[in-house]
């Protein structure tokens, strides 16, 4: 985790935060379809290790809103190799940016960002 007196970056909050929580759910989607952990991981682009513990909730804790799994697991069918991969994750990127849900964390997880705060995104 990040101090969190820290000022991140919106970016910063993508790739400690809202990347992982996407990655934990591909994998749990990926698992329900059947595939193994060695698939899921060379899907996904991470190691083995990593796979057990996101299905393990033991890393990437952070809960992305409701709406996003039906998304996700849309997303993990999709996922055939690392090109689809790569495309899939920007486009769930792109729909929490436009959410507003990376502006939600950022205000939570930095000190000095005021309530409401529409700098990066713009999406309020």
């Amino acid at each position: 985790m990040v101090n969190m007196h820290m000022s991140l970056q919106p970016q910063e909050v993508e790739v400690f935060y809202i990347l992982p929580a996407l990655r934990r759910e591909l994998a749990i989607a990926l698992k329900e379809q059947g595939k193994t952990q060695k698939q899921i991981a060379q899907l996904l682009g991470v190691t083995e290790a990593a796979i057990s513990q996101y299905l393990n909730a033991k890393r990437a804790t952070t809960i992305l809103p409701h709406e996003f799994k039906e998304l996700v697991f849309d997303a993990a069918i999709k996922i055939t190799d690392k090109h689809a991969m790569i495309r899939e994750i920007q486009l769930l990127l792109t729909k929490v940016r436009n959410n507003g849900f990376i502006c939600k964390l950022h205000e939570q997880f930095t000190a000095d960002i005021p309530k409401g705060c529409d700098l990066c995104y713009g999406t309020r």
